[in-house]
Order: structure tokens, then sequence, then C-alpha cells
């Protein structure tokens, strides 16, 4: 069985060089199925744990989401990549305290997002966020720093690579920018925070060969997959109640 060094180390590694595709499980059976597919690594997602507690993304609460962590921690020998959503406080302070307690549920790494559940936090308090927790954690714990684009495009996609550069000099291992899907955007903001590696999460499984060419180190697909599966469920219902 890994340990929890063994899993921080292996995670490393993959984000040294080359590219590879970080799936998100909701629950200890799909941890498992990824891991038996031959994935190296799997991410969690807020939303898929929240569909599975009957919830809305971010309606879980931070102790629902470390208990949420440790079981996919256990389900699995593979790293797993928290969402750690904002990090369950707005202060730098409060977001360092609980990104320990993230950690201490034996993740191999984390994202801390720059959006508060209402507003993007201005740039220099979210760059601060960062600092702070990269300064409180372990350093084999890997810490990613999420600019949240799509929650507020208009503000041009410049703005949030600039976001992403100072994330990266705050202390951010990995840089991710969700739903910035524009390949000229993407190498721009690979070029920016180079040589620290870049996240795409991809609304379309067929574009992760042109992320890959472009130098993007991993893909992820938010909760792509459990919508998938949600959906298979609400017409296998649908189809049940036909017969009620």
């Amino acid at each position: 069985m890994a340990t929890i060094a063994d899993k921080r180390a292996a995670f490393r590694t993959l984000h040294a060089d080359g590219f590879f595709i970080l799936p998100n499980a909701w629950d200890g059976g799909s941890a498992t199925r990824l891991a038996a597919q031959g994935f190296r690594a799997i991410a969690s997602t807020s939303a898929g744990a929240a569909w599975a507690a009957g919830k809305d993304d971010g309606e879980m609460s931070r102790d629902a989401i470390l208990a949420h962590l440790k079981m996919l921690v256990a389900a699995t020998d593979l790293p797993v990549n928290a969402d750690f959503e904002n990090g369950f406080a707005d202060a730098p302070a409060d977001v360092a305290a609980n990104a320990v307690l993230a950690a201490e549920t034996g993740i191999a790494g984390l994202s801390i997002e720059d959006w508060s559940g209402s507003v993007l936090y201005d740039a220099s308090l979210a760059a601060e966020r960062i600092r702070a927790a990269r300064e409180a954690l372990d350093p084999d714990v890997l810490l990613v720093g999420r600019a949240e684009y799509f929650r507020a495009p208009d503000l041009g996609a410049a703005a949030f690579i600039a976001r992403a550069v100072a994330y990266s000099e705050a202390g951010a291992d990995v840089l991710f920018v969700p739903f910035m899907l524009d390949e000229g955007a993407v190498a721009e903001l690979i070029a920016a925070v180079a040589p620290k590696p870049v996240n795409v999460l991809v609304a379309s499984f067929d574009t992760i060969p042109a992320y890959a060419a472009l130098g993007t180190r991993r893909c992820s697909v938010g909760g792509a997959l459990a919508k998938t599966v949600w959906n298979a469920f609400d017409t296998a219902a649908a189809s049940l109640k036909s017969y009620a």
C-alpha cells in the first residue's frame, strides 16, 4: 500500500514533464474504477461531491469536504488532488489553517480559487491567500492557484493570466484557469507562468490532444464524469417511473 509520502512524491513527478489526464472522482466507487482504468492520479470535484450528497455545488461545508477527501484518499493508492474551493475562508490566515486541515486527510495536492462564492477576491488579496497557504503547507503538498475566469469572462483572458502569474509568484506550484479554452489564450498562459505547469479543464474530451500539444501539463474534467452518470441515472429513473 502506498504511503502518503509515496503518493505526494509520485504526484510531483507527474508534474515534472510530459502530459497526463487528471480525471475527477466523486465517491469511492468512481475513485476505484478510475484507478482500475489505469489513470495515474485523480482529483475531487466539488460539484460531483455535492450532487452525490443531494446538494448543489458550493453548498457543502468545510468539514463535509474534509470527510469526503479522507474517503477518496482511503479508496485508492492513487494521489488525490483536492478541489478545495476557496479554502472555506476569506482571510489568508484562515485559508492557510484550512489548507493544513485538508492536507491532513492525506491528499497529494489542493487547489485554492479566487472566488468567494459571490464575488472575485481583489487580485492582491487573492495572491496573499495563495501565499499564506503555501507557507503553511508542507513542501511536498502541491498547491494549485485557481483563477476563476468563467465567473467573470468580461474581464478578459489577460486579466486572469495576470492573476495566474501573481499566484505563481505567491508560491502556487500549478496554475489553473477553468474554462479558458481558447488555444491562443492557453498558450499565453503557459508561456506566462513557465516553467510551472498548467491545468486545463476541458469541455470536450476530443480537445485534449490539442491542449497537450500546446504544452499543457494536465487536463481535468471537473464534474463531467459525475454529470454523465447522473444524466444516465435520471434517464433510467424516468423510464422506470413510466411503469408506475
